[in-house]
């Protein structure tokens, strides 16, 4: 199991145009090749979060300028989802036929199943969408920015308890494909007596993404990000570079606060939740470095 940090598809600076995140998107496919060539079945998960930002501004606008009726939280992380999948099945197809590989692509849209009575519904901390200068009264739950750039909408960020259809995407790896899943974390979804129901919500993508590869029994979970590995003491004199942690050495550093929430904190408690759950490693590291045997942070028993 991959997890693709949101640097895999647009990088600091950058507006987020299709040629610049096919572009991106492409960089980081290229860099799987190291381990397409040692024969592994791959699934890969991915982030969202800027490109929901802007599908969300895209609805604010035609709300405003045309009076068309903006789309709920589940309906965009579904939209992103999709669209994101395309660029990376778009992307990983020409890399595997420049590099003369054989494998197939697909991508599916996945609902992730969350507790209706999760405690992040009770206390919604994750902004999403753009910046107002003061709060909209039109019921949803606003917070003031700390940084003063304005309101902004928050929704809840609930723990992922069920994949939809992860027999499959097991299967279909297995079976040779590269399989595309739990894009952005999953479109929430709580269970009701009709089936499934899309909540205001946002999983986070690592979590969802060390739920799949326990689901699927995978061997090891490779979190992708824009370090090659985990630093304690991080942009300190005394930043020290980790190899190797124990899971009981990672929840200790956590305990410390080493590690910044909405940064590599929850990566490294994905890490954990995989490994407690019979994964034999979880790999923390920079897409570039994949063909390194050495690369990154390895949280282990």
């Amino acid at each position: 199991m991959i997890a693709f940090g949101g640097n895999a598809l647009l990088r600091a600076g950058e507006k987020g145009t299709f040629a610049q995140q096919l572009s991106n998107v492409e960089t980081t496919c290229s860099q799987l090749l190291p381990l397409i060539r040692e024969g592994y079945d791959i699934v890969i998960g991915h982030g969202n979060g800027p490109q929901v930002g802007n599908v969300l501004l895209q609805h604010e606008a035609g709300k405003q300028v045309f009076g068309l009726e903006a789309m709920p939280m589940d309906f965009c992380g579904a939209e992103t989802q999709g669209s994101i999948a395309y660029l990376i099945e778009t992307a990983l197809e020409k890399v595997l036929k420049k590099a003369g590989l054989d494998r197939k692509v697909v991508s599916l849209v996945t609902r992730v199943e969350v507790g209706e009575d999760d405690p992040g519904f009770r206390n919604p901390t994750k902004p999403v969408g753009p910046y107002y200068p003061q709060a909209p009264s039109d019921g949803a739950v606003y917070r003031e920015d700390p940084r003063g750039r304005g309101w902004r909408k928050v929704v809840a960020s609930p723990r992922p308890i069920a994949i939809n259809n992860i027999e499959l995407v097991e299967r279909l790896a297995r079976e040779g494909y590269i399989v595309v899943t739990v894009g952005g974390g999953g479109i929430p979804v709580v269970r009701d007596v009709d089936g499934c129901r899309g909540v205001e919500a946002v999983i986070d993508k690592d979590l969802a993404s060390a739920l799949a590869a326990i689901r699927m029994k995978a061997d090891e979970f490779f979190i992708l990000t824009d370090v090659p590995k985990v630093f304690v003491n991080f942009h300190t004199p005394d930043e020290k570079a980790i190899d190797t942690m124990t899971v009981a050495e990672a929840e200790r550093y956590l305990a410390d606060g080493q590690f910044a929430e909405g940064s590599m904190a929850p990566k490294v408690r994905a890490g954990i939740l995989f490994v407690k759950n019979g994964g034999d490693q979880c790999v923390i590291t920079e897409a570039g470095q994949l063909g390194n045997p050495a690369c990154g942070t390895r949280i282990i028993p």
